[in-house]
């Protein structure tokens, strides 16, 4: 995925095939390109439920960019979040 299309920490989303109890849940992000410790594999994102937030993390959910189904809130980006974007 090229550099510039990471989504800003905060951003709310709903992925392809993600439910809670039968229903699409919104994720919120709270972490980029991240290895899930158990497997080592990198994604994109790490993110937790919206709107609990971050429980633990046997809640967290990673997933890729082209897992995204709706950006449904798009977080705060300045002048530090394209930079830091940019060594991503």
């Amino acid at each position: 995925m090229a550099k510039s299309h990471f989504l800003p920490i905060g951003s709310v989303v709903l992925l392809d095939g993600f439910q809670v109890d039968g229903f699409d849940k919104k994720l919120m992000i709270f972490g980029r390109r991240q290895i899930q410790s158990n497997t080592g594999d990198l994604f994109d994102y790490v993110a937790c439920l919206y709107p609990e937030g971050n429980i633990s993390s046997a809640y967290n959910v990673f997933f890729n960019h082209e897992d995204i189904s709706r950006v449904v809130f798009k977080g705060y980006e300045d002048s530090e979040e394209r930079a830091l974007r940019a060594t991503l």
